[in-house]
């Protein structure tokens, strides 16, 4: 059997999932520097010049995580907050089980259906002549590849369940707007949509429960999905903090050791 999708797989396969980064702490690594040296420090650390970002990095690698010391506390000062784009309802209901030093705002399916009622517009427009990137805007279901549940089952999904699947969701949306048209409220329309609706979200983490929850969530029995959303947040994360994301990567990531 050809070698099961992975999260990077599942990212080039569907462009449509992606994570952009909204707003960041500039410096993360000189917040993290002063927040610690200040335990110790006689004076007022505002007065202390702080070294180098990357020489701050190498100093909190150095001083607080290496050799298994998980001094974690000071680096839930530096703050950094994503937009999760395109990915599906089951990935945002599990991501918002994350509470502690984490915040979400998340599209809603009362406020935002008038993007349902123009797919069924365009689907249903004697001028549609291919209708699965329509439905693709809007719905997600996985590519056709091969696939492992969490027990390490593998299975199929074929060209023709695939474009089966997507028509299932085209359904789904023509029910909704059905009832939509006469008059139902959109939070009684919705229940007819399937489950694999794309659900944008916005959420902020500091730099501590961003890596806990990559601890939890990027570890290989996490739902694939929900991997990949781990995925593309890490060039964001290494762009960010280089030094802590290095030592990191090298020590946790996908490893399930809990928690930061």
């Amino acid at each position: 059997m050809t070698r099961p999708v992975s999260a990077q797989d599942l990212l080039k396969l569907d462009t449509r999932l992606r994570v952009e980064c909204l707003q960041k702490t500039e410096r993360p690594n000189q917040v993290i520097w002063q927040a610690a040296k200040q335990d110790y420090y006689e004076g007022a650390i505002a007065d202390k010049e702080p070294p180098p970002e990357d020489e701050a990095g190498r100093w909190v690698v150095d001083t607080l995580l290496g050799n298994d010391r998980s001094h974690w506390g000071p680096t839930e000062g530096p703050q950094i907050t994503f937009n999760v784009i395109g990915f599906p309802h089951s990935v945002m209901q599990q991501a918002r089980t994350h509470r502690v030093g984490v915040t979400f705002d998340c599209q809603s399916m009362r406020y935002t259906g008038k993007r349902i009622q123009r797919l069924v517009e365009k689907i249903e427009s004697p001028d549609c002549i291919d209708p699965y990137d329509d439905i693709l805007d809007i719905f997600y279901t996985r590519p056709p590849g091969f696939y492992t549940d969490r027990k390490g089952a593998k299975y199929e999904v074929s060209n023709v369940a695939y474009k089966q699947q997507l028509m299932w969701h085209s359904g789904s949306a023509q029910r909704y707007n059905m009832l939509v048209a006469d008059g139902y409220a959109e939070e009684h329309a919705r229940d007819q949509l399937n489950f694999g609706f794309r659900q944008n979200f916005v959420v902020s983490f500091n730099l501590r429960s961003a890596l806990h929850f990559l601890d939890l969530r990027a570890k290989r029995d996490a739902q694939l999905e929900i991997q990949a959303m781990c995925a593309a947040m890490l060039p964001h994360l290494r762009s960010w903090s280089p030094e802590i994301m290095d030592y990191y990567m090298n020590k946790r990531y996908g490893k399930a050791r809990l928690s930061p």
